[in-house]
């Protein structure tokens, strides 16, 4: 089983700046990077900030994650010029997909001859995937597609496909939290992680209880923090085991307009933080340090009658100015931030062996591909970045960029900190140079 950086285990020059290289912080700890997408939008007049610098303010909708205000750089005027319609017309939702990591205009068919761009995670992951277990990780909450017509003449496999690995080749997001727990947990084959299981299932065991032993005897070779540190982490395994046995007990979601397997957990909300909270485990682990995560596609129309929204998410955000429209609307745009702060909270209640947190040795993005759904704007989109870079982002910040700019521009900037270097990237126009 992996585990977390430990300080016993940590050499002396991994501390030293001689220990920096690709994905890495000048502490020699990993530098993570991640980009997670909310789908359909936001009500901008519950978004927009006031105030620029450390002297902006919080609109409602940034509520949830105000208290980490120091932790973040929100930045305005950020563009997907290659989402909008021009000659192609309708299918903003598909090309809002297909535009975010990859800033290319995507071919409009409906066939098999798909053709976008790579995404900006899958270039990173050819330069520092050799560094970890998985080259990257991809997760979503929506069923899989590869094929058919989504929108407008899209094929699906744009609007369900956040990474691309080339023009051609979506990254298929893994949907089912079993599989991800397996994965980043388990050994072997995917034969044997299978087998594994079934015998875990059959003898009602834990995955624990097969490394136990294991884990005794490395916590007499351990300090008393990396002691604590470990077992909190096995205690987090646990937990994230136990949740997955519930939901796989409860089953299958009320949600039509996907192909989801039965394994899934009913309830939205514990979905994603599933998934978040393996994803946090992945980084913890130095599993791997790309990792993306779509929640839900563009042009969802999921319901949210948890939080009183029994409308389609879709057909609210095409609100035509009603305030019973923009009211619903917003009050998805907070579950999701609500989703966003507690990705934050666990990255940030981890610590890594330099003794900084996880947060603080990482570079995320949350953002959507249209800023104002009705009017299917790629324009001024909601991007934030969390995480501090290893102390390279400068955050607490508001930044205006005051003229559209190219989001690519910003992807330009990440790799350049994770040590990749490239001179163009989709429509980029040059690095943003704004977060140092």
């Amino acid at each position: 089983m992996a585990l977390p950086s430990l300080e016993t285990f940590l050499p002396t020059s991994a501390r030293a700046k001689d220990a920096v290289g690709l994905a890495t912080t000048e502490t020699g700890m990993p530098l993570r990077t991640a980009f997670l997408y909310k789908p359909n939008g936001v009500n901008l007049a519950k978004w927009n900030l006031r105030g620029t610098g450390k002297d902006f303010q919080f609109n409602e909708t940034h509520r949830p994650y105000e208290h980490l205000r120091d932790d973040l750089h929100i930045i305005s005027k950020l563009e997907h010029r290659n989402g909008s319609s021009e000659i192609d017309g309708a299918g903003d939702h598909a090309r809002a997909n297909a535009t975010f990591l990859t800033g290319v205009r995507p071919r409009k068919t409906a066939g098999a001859d798909i053709k976008l761009g790579i995404s900006v995670d899958q270039v990173l992951a050819n330069q520092v995937g050799d560094l970890t277990r998985f080259p990257s990780l991809e997760l979503s909450c929506d069923g899989v597609r590869k094929s058919g017509v989504c929108d407008s003449g899209y094929s699906c496999a744009y609007q369900f496909n956040l990474s691309w690995r080339s023009a051609t080749t979506p990254m298929t997001p893994e949907v089912n939290p079993r599989h991800v727990f397996e994965r980043l947990f388990g050994s072997g084959s995917k034969k044997e992680r299978e087998e594994s299981f079934e015998r875990r299932n059959r003898e009602q065991r834990s995955i624990l209880d097969f490394v136990m032993e294991d884990a005794r005897g490395l916590n007499r070779q351990l300090g008393r923090n990396d002691q604590l540190k470990l077992d909190e982490y096995m205690t987090g395994v646990r937990e994230i085991e136990r949740r997955i046995e519930k939901a796989e007990e409860f089953g299958l979601p009320d949600v039509p307009d996907r192909d989801v397997p039965e394994e899934i957990p009913g309830e939205y909300r514990e979905h994603i933080r599933l998934m978040m909270d393996m994803l946090v485990m992945a980084f913890e682990t130095d599993s791997t340090r790309v990792a993306s995560f779509l929640l839900a596609h563009d042009g969802s129309n999921r319901s949210f009658r948890e939080i009183g929204v029994s409308d389609g998410h879709h057909r609210v955000s095409h609100h035509q100015d009603q305030e019973d429209n923009l009211e619903k609307l917003a009050k998805i745009d907070y579950f999701y931030s609500e989703q966003f702060a507690y990705f934050l909270e666990r990255l940030r209640e981890r610590k890594d062996a330099d003794g900084n947190s996880i947060l603080h040795n990482s570079q995320v993005v949350w953002g959507s591909g249209l800023s104002d759904p009705d009017s299917h704007r790629h324009d001024d989109l909601p991007v934030i970045v969390a995480g501090r870079g290893g102390g390279t982002i400068r955050t607490g910040v508001h930044t205006d960029l005051g003229g559209d700019t190219p989001m690519t521009n910003l992807f330009l900037d990440m790799l350049e900190r994770a040590g990749v270097s490239e001179e163009r990237f989709g429509d980029s126009t040059g690095r943003l140079n704004v977060l140092a």
